[in-house]
Order: structure tokens, then sequence, then C-alpha cells
């Protein structure tokens, strides 16, 4: 298996294990205890990121979508949905990867739409648009 198929996999394992079965105790396998965080709505550090986590609503859901690699770095397109909010959010996340474990990320996160507020027409994920209890503004 290449590199590069080796860390996008990694990432994988590891966003499942702490965002959709939230086990914390191998999530720490995953995250490196000195792991930089780069997002401005997460605290610093693992803690950080796993006390925003166990904030969160148990429903919390994430779904991956296209994934890139290239040496030690990973960028994961992926949705975040049931994390609180109106309205589920779409992410791009970058993470550094060194020995085996993440050590550095940077995201880029943006409010899902609504098929009547896609000027494109096409959906934000995956092949559908999501439906809201409450309008989203």
């Amino acid at each position: 298996m290449k590199k590069e198929d080796k860390t996008k996999k990694l990432v994988l394992e590891a966003f499942d294990t702490l965002f959709n079965k939230r086990d914390y105790a191998t999530a720490e396998l995953y995250w490196s205890a000195d792991y930089v965080q780069h997002s401005a709505h997460i605290a610093p550090g693992r803690d950080g990121l796993f006390n925003l986590i166990k904030g969160i609503p148990p429903g919390l859901k994430y779904e991956s979508g296209q994934i890139v690699a290239e040496g030690d770095y990973v960028i994961v397109h992926g949705r975040f949905s049931n994390i609180g909010l109106p309205v589920n959010w779409i992410a791009a996340d970058i993470v550094r990867i060194k020995d085996g474990i993440l050590v550095e990320h940077w995201d880029v996160i943006q409010d899902e739409a609504t098929r009547e507020q896609s000027k494109s027409g096409n959906p934000m994920f995956g092949d559908g648009f999501p439906t809201y209890s409450i309008k989203p503004k």
C-alpha cells in the first residue's frame, strides 16, 4: 500500500473513531498528545478537540467525501450533521501526519446550503440536499 493510501486510511479511521464512535481511549492512539490545532472554534491541543466532541449532542455524525493525500498531508471533504446547530457543516479538514499519528490540523467550514440557497443548483456534499426542520438564513 502506498504511503498516501495509508495516510488517507489512517485519517478516515481516526475521524470515525472520534466523531462517530466517540471512543476517546482509542482516539488517543490516533491524535498526538502534542497535537497542534489551528481551527478558530476549537480549543488548543488534543484535549480541546476531544472536549469539543464531548460537548456536542450524541447524535453527531461525520461522513467523509473526497479525500486526497500528498506526503504527510491529508485533506478530507466531509459533512458534520447533528452538531447542535440548525444546519450541517461541510468541512475541508487538513491534517498533518507524523510517524503514523495526527499531529496538526486546519479546517475550512461552512454551513451546508439547501436547494433554495444553492446558486449552482448542486449540493455541497454527496448527491442530495439537506432538509432542515428550521429554515436557515
